[in-house]
Parts: structure tokens; sequence; C-alpha cells
């Protein structure tokens, strides 16, 4: 029984000798263009919300997907009768507020008057005054008689300055009246203007949002707008890959809807944003050839160049160990290299070895 056992681990072990195959290679020197992978989507520049201003009903909607529009034009209009009234009742207001200033305006005539016959109750008052003085003068009236109408000259010219201001202060609180009037007018009629919706730029309706008949809030969007002829390509970068992007690089671009086709692009712009949910910071890449599909939304993906190496020293990598080792046919002991990229096929050699090495791996390990 013994010897049939060590017969039998013999066998094995003669099986497993025989499965492992050596295979040897040279490292090749070739051009290695480095790239970072990034998907997203086709965006218009310079998209905006066109947005209620005002809530209520959509009484009427005049634009279709992809409509181009012009600055100002009128998109939609909303029934809110609210601000209608309010203009209609800030005009009238005004109208009567700025009759209130006119000379001839019924408070301001009263009190006028009521300053003017003052006036000349004071000046009558005065006149009386300069008379008895001089009567006085003459020993003809009594001192007393010539106080008695002093007085009734200071009572007069009172009168006459309360006067005076009574009407100065309603004259001014009429003008008060009307710049506040005005202004009220002035707000009426731009929330009675809300219920237009305009376009706030040139460019063509991306997205419809809204129907005529759907009811809107304050600040609800009715559809996205963007430049009819400019778009480009909205991508999300990795943490790990985004200190290698710099603007001015190249790209490929590939269009989901036709993975045959591709586009030359350049990195325009890495904004200074992290997004949360997608974990991954967002760039702008601009095509450099002629975009024929330019349906926003469109599903993307790109490779950014950040770096191309000429006539590098590659090696397959299924001959690169644990710890940048590789075997060197006729070497005892595993060499340690040093790599710069390494991809599924091919491993890039800065050091450690050169063109005439030969490596040799083991297959069935």
């Amino acid at each position: 029984m013994k010897s049939i056992l060590i017969m039998v681990i013999v066998a094995i072990f003669g099986l497993i000798s025989c499965g492992r195959q050596t295979e040897e290679t040279r490292p090749i020197r070739k051009d290695v263009t480095e790239t970072v992978f990034a998907s997203g989507t086709l965006e218009a520049e310079g998209t905006y919300s066109l947005t209620a201003r005002a809530e209520g009903y959509i009484s009427d909607l005049s634009f279709q997907e992809n409509d181009l529009i012009q600055k100002g034009q009128t998109l939609a209009v909303i029934d809110n009768q609210q601000n209608l009234i309010n203009a209609r009742s800030g005009r009238v207001l005004y109208d009567i507020a700025q009759a209130n200033t006119s000379p001839d305006a019924p408070q301001l005539v009263q009190a006028k008057n009521a300053m003017e016959q003052a006036k000349k109750q004071m000046e009558y008052n005065l006149t009386q005054v300069d008379r008895y003085k001089k009567l006085l003068e003459a020993n003809s009236i009594s001192r007393a008689d010539y106080e008695k109408t002093e007085l009734q000259y200071q009572s007069a010219r009172t009168e006459y300055e309360n006067a005076r201001q009574n009407y100065a202060q309603l004259k001014r609180q009429a003008e008060q009246q009307l710049v506040i009037n005005r202004s009220q007018k002035d707000i009426n009629a731009t929330l009675s203007g809300y219920n237009q919706i305009r376009a706030v730029k040139a460019g063509r309706v991306l997205k419809k949002l809204k129907q005529a008949g759907d009811f809107v809030a304050q600040g609800e969007v009715i559809a996205l707008i963007g430049e009819a002829r400019s778009m480009y390509a909205r991508v999300n970068v990795d943490e790990g890959s985004i200190g290698k992007i710099k603007v001015g690089q190249p790209a490929v671009i590939g269009l989901n809807i036709n993975k045959q086709k591709t586009y030359r692009g350049e990195v325009a712009e890495i904004l200074p944003t992290f997004e949360e949910a997608t974990q991954s910071f967002v760039c702008k890449i601009y095509f450099k050839d002629s975009l024929d599909f330019n349906i926003a939304g469109t599903q993307l993906q790109v490779n950014i160049i950040v770096d191309t190496t000429k006539n590098a020293l590659l090696i397959p990598r299924k001959y690169l160990g644990y710890d940048n080792e590789v075997r060197i046919k006729g070497e005892d002991k595993p060499r340690k290299i040093e790599t710069k990229l390494v991809s599924s096929e091919w491993v890039q050699v800065l050091s450690g070895m050169d063109e005439n090495a030969v490596l040799i791996t083991e297959n069935g390990q």
C-alpha cells in the first residue's frame, strides 16, 4: 500500500509539472497615449430656464420644442387676474394723487385762500399799528390803545404763519402721496407684465415642460432654452483622475447614439464644483469637429488625452508580478522595475530593464 501511495504522489506531481509551461518575450518600443475616460451629456451653451414669475393657469403657450426664438419674444401668457386688477387700481389712485397736487385741487385752493386772507388781515393790522404809532406820538391816543392795536397785529401775523405752514404741509403731503402712488403704479404694472413670459435671450427651445391649461406656481420652470448652434460635452471626471485634466487637452468624443463615429474636442473649462450625487468633478469640452446631431441631453463618452510618450518601453501585463517584479531569463531572483502606466494588456516600464532583456513567465500556476 505504501509503494502505491508514493507512485500516486509522483504521478500527480508529474502531471502538475507537465502543466507548467514557461513562456518568453522581449520588451517592445511603441508610442503610448494616456487617456482619462469620462461620461456625460450633450448640452447647449447658455442654457437657462424659462420661469413663471406669477402664478395662475397658462392661457396661451406659443412655442414647441426645437423652435428658434428671439430675445423679448412672448412665449406664454398666465391668467392672473389679481395682477391685472392691481394694475388698474394703481393707475386710478395715481391719477387721483396727481390731481391733488395741481394748483386747483380743492384742498389746496381752500388752504391757499385761508393763507391769503390771513395775510391781508396781517397787512391791515400792520397799517393800523403804523397809524396808531403816529397818533401816540402826537398824544392823540393813549398807550393802551396803541398796545391793543399792536397785539392785534401780532395775532394776525401768527394766524398768517400758521395758514402758510398749513398750505405748505398740504402741498408737501400731496406731492409725497403722488410719489407713493407713482411707485405703486409702476410696481403693479411690472407685476401685471409678469403675466406675459418673454424670452430672456435668443436661442432654441430644448425642452417644453408645461402645456396650455396647466397651473404654474411662481418660480416654476416652463421650458429650457439654450443657444441654437453652440453645443458642448458636459462630462464627469472622478476624483482620482481630475488632477490630470488641464484646459486645452485634446479629447475624443463619441455619442451613444452612434458609437462608430467620433469627434475631436478640447477641454475648455474645469468647473469649480464637486457633485456630491456623482462624486465627481465637472468639465466642459468643446467640439473641434462639426456636430451633426445637436439634441441636448444625449448621452456621450469621452477619452481625454492627458499624456503622450514617444518610443515607450512596454511589456505584456502578464509578465509583471507582485510588487512590480519581473523574472529575467538567466537570473535566479525576480528583478524589481519602475512602471508608469499599467493597463489590462500592457505595462510601461520607466527603469529597471531595457529592450534586450528576455522575460519569462509560467502558465498553469
